[in-house]
């Protein structure tokens, strides 16, 4: 794939950047130098190879999915002005 003088202009228009027709010129060679590295990793052969997430290897620390209260309803409750049977009190807003 190559990249044209108008296709950085309007990829810049879309991005809201001003070029100048002499920067857009450098960029094209830029652009056109990248997109010839990204061409050479099509070359590469990934067949068996696993994706990774890091270069390190790592095991994601885990816990127990289960559900709980939390056993903390008095302690939440304890900031509420009103309350009844664990449950916060408000007033009624709406008639």
């Amino acid at each position: 794939m190559s990249v044209d003088l108008s296709t950085v202009k309007r990829v810049a228009g879309l991005a809201r950047i001003k070029v100048s027709n002499e920067q857009a010129e450098k960029m094209t060679g830029e652009l056109n130098t990248i997109l010839g590295f990204v061409e050479q990793l099509d070359e590469v052969n990934i067949d068996g190879v696993e994706p990774m997430t890091s270069v390190v290897e790592q095991s994601m620390k885990k816990r127990v999915d289960g559900k709980t209260d939390g056993d903390k309803a008095d302690e939440i409750i304890s900031n509420a002005p009103v309350s009844e049977d664990n449950f916060f009190m408000v007033p009624k807003v709406v008639e």
